[in-house]
């Protein structure tokens, strides 16, 4: 049975009225990543354009945005959707496009909404252009750029860019620039994030300069990584970044020393089901669905397996030694980073938990609702978020 939406409001997190797996974040925590971001931003004298795919929600969004009309960046077209719905005017859907999804992309601009798409091939903006042709619709699109191989996009210095611009027509219009500077997921030092930094901002200014050459007006020379953000130094050249998963952090982001661990917003509050005694193992009924599967603390000095074990009220356990070292579906499994055994009668049955994740972006997406907490670590708000990519759930709607 659906619950009320404000059922769980002034509850602590012992409550058994409160269901686990939930996932849960410090209002505190969480309102001052946002000011960290903003603050940023203004230092580096450029437009804060939030990825909201980190939370999806839009109580989150209306304080993460500079306003409330955005701008904003998604990664599915059933978050712009929702964005929309909620009043949002200026998006970017920062996956490359299907031609197939470009019919849902006309159907929120005609609501009202100024979403923008992206590509990176003269084949896309063709396919682009022929459907503003059939259809008389007008669609704005940035070229994605690849300033460090991590993912998809054109080298800054292809040709090919100026021949995508010289693509896009009849309705289609070139709306700027844009990339992710995603290796500096694979920073060692800050030091090497600041030079992930420059990189990101020289390749997508020079693409940009090539553009202008070639008489392209090109209003939009968009960055975005949380890592770059908070390490840049100098964006002169660029106009906007986007970054999201800094609204919660998680692990990954504090082995690159981007937070401190007590500045990760978000956790999974799990509730003891059992002992391997035999083992030294504690067993928790958040598996791998309640977590996700990633496992990118692995390639890091410090691997916390699926995630750090906190008490109920968010400290790390015996110094932060306890981890999620293994997981099923619907079991996690506890043990000591060190391989020493855990006592079970230091984890009665019954006892909550909370796990820090490596990413929180996975972590969050799949719950139906999240638990915003305030400083006594009680329920203030239950906050509803799109989820998937149905473009017809309204499953978020009643928020």
């Amino acid at each position: 049975m659906m619950k009320n939406k404000h059922e769980l409001v002034g509850l602590d997190l012992n409550d058994e009225r409160i269901e686990t797996p939930a996932f849960v974040i410090d209002d505190e925590k969480l309102e001052a990543n946002l000011e960290f971001a903003k603050t940023r931003c203004r230092a580096l004298g450029v437009t804060l354009r939030p990825h909201l795919k980190t939370h999806k929600s839009w109580t989150i969004a209306e304080r993460q945005m500079v306003s409330p009309e955005g701008p904003a960046t998604v990664s599915t077209l059933a978050e712009a959707r929702y964005f929309a719905v909620h009043g949002v005017k200026d998006m970017i859907y920062a996956v490359g496009i299907a031609p197939q999804k470009l019919r849902i992309v006309s159907e929120i601009r005609r609501a009202g909404c100024d979403l923008k798409i992206l590509l990176d091939s003269v084949e896309a903006a063709k396919l682009v252009s022929d459907y503003c042709l059939r259809t008389g619709e007008t669609i704005p699109a940035l070229i994605e750029i690849d300033v460090d191989g991590h993912r998809s996009g054109l080298t800054p210095e292809n040709p090919d860019i100026v021949e995508v611009a010289k693509a896009l027509k009849n309705g289609a219009r070139l709306a700027g620039v844009l990339t992710h500077a995603g290796g500096s997921y694979d920073c060692g030092s800050i030091e090497s994030i600041r030079e992930a930094a420059r990189c990101e901002r020289d390749g997508i200014v020079a693409a940009a300069e090539m553009l202008r050459r070639a008489g392209f007006e090109v209003p939009i020379v968009s960055v975005g990584s949380t890592p770059t953000m908070a390490f840049a130094e100098d964006e002169t050249g660029v106009t906007e970044i986007r970054a999201g998963v800094y609204a919660f952090f998680d692990l990954f982001m504090a082995n690159l020393g981007v937070a401190p661990i007590d500045r990760i917003a978000g956790s999974v509050l799990a509730t003891v089901i059992g002992h391997q005694k035999a083992k030294g193992q504690v067993i928790v009924d958040a598996g791998f669905l309640a977590m996700s599967r990633d496992r990118s603390t692995q390639r890091q000095p410090t691997d916390y397996g699926f995630g750090l074990v906190c008490d109920v009220n968010g400290k790390p356990i015996e110094g932060g030694r306890v981890i999620m070292k293994g997981t099923n579906q619907e079991h996690g499994i506890l043990e000591a980073m060190t391989g020493e055994p855990l006592k079970a009668e230091d984890f009665p049955i019954g006892m909550r938990v909370r796990v820090l994740p490596n990413h929180a972006c996975p972590t969050a997406a799949p719950y139906r609702t999240m638990l915003l907490l305030d400083k006594e670590g009680r329920v203030k708000e239950e906050l509803f978020h799109v989820r998937g990519w149905d473009v017809s759930s309204d499953e978020a709607d009643d928020e």
